[in-house]
Formats: structure tokens, C-alpha cells, sequence
């Protein structure tokens, strides 16, 4: 499944994590693999509303793991280790007031994921890929 977000379209922002949500639930994934794969995608989706000018949230079901994919048209990330650094923000103070853009985005998903990967070119965009392996009975 895949979804188009557009950048500062905070009316739909958590849309497309909602629906990867109930897709997930409804294939029966482990409650923990849900919780964890839509943690990742939501932060994922915030991310291209509150920095990229468009993007592209994309989610792979398969019977042992998710793979959420987020790729983005917008202003890159120039120091990625920094990005992942909990309340490291570059969202402008109008989005924190809000309530998003506390800095806790990328490191939320690095934690929920059971594999990451983040690569960033400046003035063009980012392209995240996160897998999260279902948790099985037992495990």
C-alpha cells in the first residue's frame, strides 16, 4: 500500500499511518508489530508534512516482518548522526507549536525498528526504510 503526503498537510497527517494500522490488524500481525510499524510510519509520514515539500509513505506486509518506506522531495538531512540525536529539531517554531517537531521523529523510529536506513542528499530529499519483524506467539 502506498500513499502520496504533501508537505505541510497537517489536516492528513496521520492518515496514511491509520490505514497501514488497520491493514496490519486486519492480516492479523502480532499487537506488537502493529504498535511498533505504526509508530514508524506515523513519524515517518510527520516527517514529510513538517520538512519535505511532497513525499511518498509506502508500507510491505509480509507474513514475518513490515517494511515501511518514506521518500521525500525536500530540503535533506546534512548530518544524519545529529538527526538522530533525541530533541535535535530543524522544524521552524510555528510547527513546534503545534505540538510536532520535538525531535523525537527519527529516534522513535530507530527504536520501533528491527532494522533502519537512512540516507539524505541536501536540496534533495530522504529516503527512509524501516523493517519490523512480527513478533510471533511465544517470541
Amino acid at each position: 500500500m502506498e500513499f502520496s503526503v504533501q508537505g505541510m498537510d497537517f489536516n492528513r497527517a496521520g492518515e496514511a499511518a491509520a490505514q497501514i494500522k488497520k491493514a496490519l490488524q486486519l492480516v492479523g500481525m502480532h499487537v506488537d508489530t502493529v504498535r511498533r510499524a505504526v509508530i514508524v510510519a506515523y513519524e515517518a509520514e510527520l516527517n514529510i508534512v513538517i520538512h519535505a515539500r511532497q513525499g511518498r509513505l509506502a508500507a510491505y506486509i509480509h507474513p514475518d516482518r513490515v517494511e515501511i518506506e518514506a521518500v521525500d522531495e525536500g530540503p535533506g538531512i546534512p548530518d544524519i548522526s545529529q538527526a538522530m540525536r533525541e530533541g535535535y529539531s530543524t522544524a521552524p517554531d510555528h510547527i513546534r507549536k503545534m505540538g510536532f517537531g520535538a525531535g523525537m521523529g527519527l529516534p522513535n523510529i530507530k527504536k520501533s525498528a528491527s532494522h533502519m536506513q537512512l540516507t539524505s542528499e541536501v536540496n534533495v530529499g530522504t529516503r527512509l526504510t524501516a523493517i519490523i519483524n512480527n513478533q510471533t506467539s511465544g517470541d
